[in-house]
């Protein structure tokens, strides 16, 4: 199966693409933010979409915290 994500340093500077679009993780990610229904997402703002394409996003997202390495500074009492 082909990455449904991309990132191609020429396309949107690089940012995290629907592979084969020019929709960026971060715009799907902030429809989901609104509580926008996948389904809503597909009809109204990007209908070329798949649930697939949607779902890559939220994995993207989430792998992409869960390499990240959080450092929390210590609060002083």
């Amino acid at each position: 199966m082909a990455a449904l994500i991309a990132v191609n340093p020429n396309v949107h500077f690089g940012k995290p693409c629907i592979a084969g679009t020019r929709i960026k993780v971060e715009d799907v990610m902030e429809l989901i933010e609104e509580g926008i229904p996948f389904s809503e997402i597909i009809k109204d703002h990007y209908p070329d979409l798949t649930l697939d394409d949607l779902r890559a996003c939220v994995r993207f997202a989430r792998n992409l915290l869960a390499a990240e390495e959080i450092h929390v500074a210590a609060q002083s009492a």
